[in-house]
């Protein structure tokens, strides 16, 4: 991808680009709690107060809030399900995926988890998210053990 494509996709999602420069925030070992994850959750209804509570949600309800668009204020990534407008697989799109392996149910206790799509492949979902390995990074999900629940996009932007 070149400098003008990665900049023209980034215009249609001004969110993805507010995501990107919180790469590398992550959890606190032990007893502190990481300042920045708990400003993800006070955009939530919940507003936990500790950085071990996932926040996949929370942290792309605080990207959109950023970019001036109203999230779900749910700290559930299932939530995202009916958000917005449906979308195709572009970046940017909300992704909401469900774990069909136990051992994968780290990110949440539902087994579900909600991220931007950064890129599908016809194995991977590549997403950029929060609390990915507790850390907010790129990371790739095998489509062998993540379903896709939904691609979503807010209202009020276009594709």
């Amino acid at each position: 991808m070149t400098s003008n494509n990665k900049r023209s996709s980034l215009q249609h999602a001004p969110w993805l680009d507010i995501a990107r420069q919180e790469v590398g925030q992550k959890e606190v070992v032990g007893h502190e709690d990481n300042p920045r994850i708990l400003a993800y959750h006070a955009t939530t209804t919940l507003k936990a107060t500790d950085d071990e509570t996932p926040w996949c949600s929370s942290f792309v309800n605080w990207c959109l809030k950023q970019a001036g668009i109203k999230g779900t204020d749910s700290a559930a990534a299932k939530s995202w399900v009916h958000w917005g407008m449906p979308s195709g697989p572009v970046p940017g799109a909300i992704t909401v995926i469900c774990s069909s392996k136990a051992t994968d149910r780290s990110f949440s206790t539902s087994g579900a988890h909600v991220g931007f799509l950064i890129q599908e492949t016809a194995t991977h979902f590549k997403l950029l998210g929060g609390n990915q390995s507790n850390t907010v990074k790129e990371w790739s999900f095998p489509k062998k053990t993540w379903t896709l629940l939904g691609l979503r996009w807010p209202e009020n932007s276009h594709e």
